[in-house]
């Protein structure tokens, strides 16, 4: 529904501006791309996607066990995560 790159959000369709839950998901992304630089981000993103599909045999499920999409699904809830949130806070969900 929604994809950041950065320093743009872009949405599927207009109305998905006022979903807050999922602004905040694209903002974390933002903030993770701003911590790794674009270009690093976008590399450990894809090894990670591809590593993790080998190790499910799905896409999708590889995808949802990417660090990144971990940790801004588990925080996308809480508006005040940004605030708090501590440099490279993706790591944590590295092992999980």
């Amino acid at each position: 529904m929604g994809l950041s790159l950065w320093p743009f959000i872009i949405l599927k369709e207009g109305a998905l501006r006022t979903d807050d839950v999922l602004i905040n998901h694209e903002r974390i992304h933002l903030r993770q791309q701003r911590e790794l630089l674009l270009v690093p981000f976008y590399i450990l993103y894809f090894s990670e996607w591809l590593l993790r599909t080998a190790m499910y045999l799905d896409s999708y499920r590889a995808y949802q066990n990417i660090s990144f999409e971990r940790e801004a699904y588990a925080n996308e809830r809480d508006m005040q995560y940004l605030s708090k949130r501590k440099r490279f806070g993706f790591l944590q969900y590295l092992t999980r």
